[in-house]
Formats: C-alpha cells, structure tokens, sequence
C-alpha cells in the first residue's frame, strides 16, 4: 500500500508507491506520485475527478492548464467533486522520473502511468471515480486507466488523443528526439519548436502572424517559436522529455487485449472521444475510428488552435464536461486492485 503526506494549503501532496512492475519487465522500487486535490472529500469518497497532464503539463490543473474548468461553480465543480491531478510518473514536477545526470530510470509506458495513478487511489482510500479526463498524453493515460481497471470509472472524456500511437506521430516525435539527441543544451527549446508546429494548424498560424515580422527583423511565427522553447527549457528536465516520448510512442490500448474496441466496450465506463479537425499530431478521423470501435460517444471541437484547442477552447472544453457529468450512467461496481493489468 502507498503511504501519502497530506498538505492543509493548496501546495503539492505526496504518495510513495510500493514497488510496481513496469512492461518493460523491470520495477520501479520506490516511486513518488505528486498530486494536488481541489474540493473536498465526501464520507464515501466516492465524489473524484481524475484529470490526467499532457506531454509538459504539472500536476496544478486548476492554477495553470485548466485554470477556469475547476473550482467553485466551474465546469469540474470543487463545490460538488474532489478533483484529483496527479504528476503522472516520468515526468519532472515531484513525480519520481529521470533527472539529467541522474540514476538511470526505467522505460515506462502509459499503462505504467496508469497503474501508478491506480496505486495513488487505493492509497487515498478511493474506490472509484465520477470521471477520468485529459488531453493528449492525459487522454492517452485516462484511455489506459478505462482499460487497465474496468468499472473504476463512471465516465471518461478523453481529448485530442489516440488509442494507440501511429506511424506519423511516432515521426514527429522522432524529430523531437532527434533534436534532444544532436541539440545539445538547446535540444530541448529546439524540440519544443517542432511540437508548437504540430499543436496548431496553418490557418490559426497565418491568421495570428501571417507574413508580419519582430521589431529584430526576424518574422513574428519565428519569435513565437523561439519563445516557446525558451520557455519550455527554462521549466522542464530533458531526461523527463525523453523518457515522457518514450511512452507515448508505446501507447497501444489493443496490446496483449485481443484489439481496441473490446476492451474499452466492456469497460463499464461512459467514453466520450473528442477529436479536433484538423489537429495534425492526432487527427479527429484517428479518435472518431477508436470511439466507433468502443461503442462510444464522439465530440468536435472545431478550432484555429488545431490539438492544442483541448488547452485553449475552454468554453467548449467545459460544455463536453458538464455533459459528460450530466449524462454518465453507473457502471456494475467490481473490485479490482490497483496491480491489475491486462
């Protein structure tokens, strides 16, 4: 059983996990999960909210990537739910993960994750949650979570993300490897350029930009961009990017389950899909194909912002949510441990 400090302020909280065995086949001795928890617990503790960072997101949903949709009245409404953010493992904000210079950390990947934020419930006494959301990598986890632990949910919301990793978004992210690997200190600002042109579309960059240029002569697209991998080298651990890559590339819900679908359909979980036209790192026709393929429920969001509408379009974000809440249907109560896997 994990072990967990509480803080009474809204600063990070702590769980340390008990020895969990990877897909790799090694096992991750003693691992830290940190977390933040907006909202109350009720007596039965069964009012949660799971919600599941992207690729360089933080376990503070509420203050930074979906400041807005969780708190008081909000969409995840802390008056009614405890809404649950964790720092999914690999990752570098209190998550046990690989640090530059560091010890070696294992391979893991989003099942990996998964178990992991299996392991932090049963650690907060928690049996099962009103739903498990993310965007992106997030999606990608909550998608594994629905898998790994059938009926541990009500419902799911899974936005801009794939059931599993295809080809073209395995070659965008060995781009971004590729330039960790060659860019030496600036490898990481340098990837996170090559991402920024996958998160957005063409007409939102020529709407916003066009053919304008800085008042240093370079165009304004190239300034964004440089400021974007500035920021992200200033606040993020390279090894946690990798590593992070790593799992993404190893997503694949259907492994060792016989295909997607069956899966997710006896699943005992409401799954709501959103797919974003014209999202080029996880194309809406990719999400459409995995909700056809579970039985379930498919929403658009149509943005200039391309994937990264999920973080940006929070009015429509908040509308999939509520409905998501409203509409959720409960799902046969089954036990199942934290460990169980495929």
């Amino acid at each position: 059983m994990a072990t967990f400090v509480a803080d009474p302020s809204r600063s990070l909280r702590f769980a340390t996990l008990p020895p969990l065995p990877l897909d790799s086949g090694e096992m991750l001795a003693q691992g830290t999960i940190a977390y933040h928890l907006d909202g109350s617990l009720n007596a039965t503790r069964d009012n949660v909210i799971l919600v599941l960072h992207a690729l360089t997101g933080s376990a503070d949903a509420a203050g930074e990537w979906w400041q807005g949709l969780i708190g008081p009245g909000c969409a995840l409404d802390t008056d009614r739910f405890a809404v649950l953010a964790p720092n999914l493992i690999g990752s570098c904000y209190g998550s046990s993960g690989p640090r530059e210079g560091g010890d070696p950390f294992p391979r893991i990947t989003t099942r990996d994750q998964a178990r992991a934020v299996g392991v932090l419930l049963e650690a907060l006494r928690i049996p099962r949650v009103v739903l498990v959301t993310g965007g992106s990598l997030g999606g990608m986890v909550s998608l594994e979570f629905v898998a790994t632990f059938p009926s541990r949910a009500e419902a799911a919301v899974v936005f801009a993300a794939p059931a599993v990793q295809s080809a073209a978004s395995i070659g965008w992210v060995h781009v971004q490897r590729e330039a960790l690997r060659l860019g030496g200190a600036e490898g990481l600002a340098l990837a996170r350029q090559v991402a920024m042109l996958t998160y957005r579309t063409s007409d939102g960059l020529r709407e916003r930009f066009g053919r304008l240029r800085g008042a240093a002569g370079a165009f304004s697209v190239q300034e964004w961009l440089w400021a974007h991998g500035a920021k992200l080298r200033a606040r993020f651990d390279k090894a946690s990017y990798l590593t992070l890559l790593d799992a993404m590339d190893a997503h694949d819900i259907g492994r060792g389950r016989g295909g997607i679908g069956e899966r997710l359909r006896e699943s005992g979980t409401a799954l709501t899909g959103v797919g974003i036209p014209g999202d080029l790192f996880y194309p809406a026709e990719e999400v459409a194909e995995w909700v056809a393929e579970a039985g379930g429920n498919y929403r658009a969001i149509v943005s200039e912002h391309g994937h990264d509408a999920f973080l940006l379009e929070r009015t429509r974000v908040g509308a999939i949510l509520r409905e998501a809440l409203s509409t959720r249907h409960q799902a046969p109560r089954r036990a199942r441990s934290a460990q169980e896997v495929a």
